[in-house]
């Protein structure tokens, strides 16, 4: 398949490749060509630490180049079996491309559990095909893995599909989706303002917890959290105690968990979809005195994904994000690097790519 895309190298030099780059195989005739719009994210910047590192004598195992892995775009072809979608749909791709379709996860619309997942960017197919992710003017995806995208949901929305849903299945799935139910978001980043967001939707009542009290303002006047904890205040988090039906936590960085277990009500569950590093430490008799769970979760499946879609569409649920074009992606991820970006950038890999 022939498409263009485009490579920044480390010393500022930005340059398009043309050529046949095959991002991914499917069942003969159930593919879907699709024009891309994109996302840059922290789980793609951790790629390219990995690119630095093989150019510095890293394992030659690691990929090099840097994916995408939350899409939104354009219809182009369909594949002759295709039917559930036309040249001209607007649609999304999230983090998977591909499953195993036959494993217990798949049949009950959890592919995002499947041992046999393929990422849409890093991934490997059963054949040993690599993926590529998004950064392209053409993608080739499985229809059973994507999503339509409303007309009236603005195409630079595109990280609903792995921030959006990364918070929105915990909040179902735990049940923490009740009006009236008094609901911590841990972190305030990419994932902890769409925590907000669609927690605020559901009509709990929302308290931010973060080390940080310079957010607060942010917390409060612009996403509508009802009040706001530093987690570095003992007092503060002493008089919060009991107070939460249940907590997301989307840090991913190493922090103690017990300050959090305090604030659970009795029965109360804590949700991590943050990924640290290292181990964090658990203690126990905060669980058994108050019969209180952690839990974890991971993206969702496409069914979920396509809910979670709906939902934002019928709430006017978007990200915060700054759309920049291809050329200014060094600086994104310098920015990146300093948090310097109010929770997302966004690639504008089609209109790039078009003046290419």
């Amino acid at each position: 398949m022939k498409m263009n895309t485009q490579l920044r190298h480390l010393d500022g030099q930005l340059e398009t490749l043309l050529g046949y780059f095959l991002l991914s195989i499917f069942q003969e005739g159930r593919q879907v060509k699709k024009m891309c719009n994109s996302k840059l994210c922290i789980a793609e910047f951790v790629i390219l630490i990995f690119i630095k590192s093989r150019m510095n004598g890293a394992s030659p195992n690691i990929p090099l180049y840097l994916g995408k892995h939350e899409i939104v775009g354009v219809v182009t072809k369909v594949g002759t079996k295709v039917d559930k979608f036309k040249i001209g749909d607007k649609i999304g791709v999230g983090y998977l491309v591909g499953s195993c379709n036959e494993c217990e996860n798949c049949t009950n619309d959890l592919e995002n559990y499947c041992p046999g997942q393929v990422l849409t960017a890093n991934g490997t197919h059963s054949d040993g095909t690599i993926t590529h992710g998004g950064y392209s003017d053409l993608m080739v995806v499985n229809e059973h893995f994507i999503v339509r995208w409303p007309d009236n949901l603005p195409m630079e929305a595109a990280p609903l599909l792995c921030a959006g849903v990364t918070t929105y299945s915990p909040l179902r799935y735990y049940g923490l989706d009740k009006p009236g139910m008094h609901i911590g978001v841990v972190g305030l980043g990419g994932l902890g303002h769409m925590a907000v967001k669609f927690a605020k939707a559901f009509g709990t009542k929302v308290t931010v917890i973060s080390t940080s009290l310079s957010k607060k303002d942010e917390a409060i006047e612009c996403l509508g959290a009802d009040s706001f904890l530093v987690s570095r205040d003992p007092e503060q988090m002493q008089a919060a105690g009991g107070s939460l039906d249940g907590i997301i936590d989307t840090v991913s960085a190493v922090h103690p968990i017990f300050p959090l277990l305090n604030l659970l009500k009795t029965n109360g569950k804590l949700v991590m979809v943050g990924a640290p590093e290292k181990p964090l430490e658990l203690p126990v008799f905060p669980l058994l005195l108050g019969r209180k769970l952690v839990g974890g979760s991971a993206i969702g499946g496409v069914k979920e994904i396509q809910e979670m879609v709906y939902f934002a569409e019928k709430h006017n649920i978007t990200p915060d994000v700054e759309v920049v074009s291809m050329e200014y992606v060094n600086t994104a991820v310098e920015r990146l690097v300093k948090s310097d970006v109010k929770y997302r950038f966004v690639l504008d890999i089609g209109n790039t790519l078009n003046k290419s």
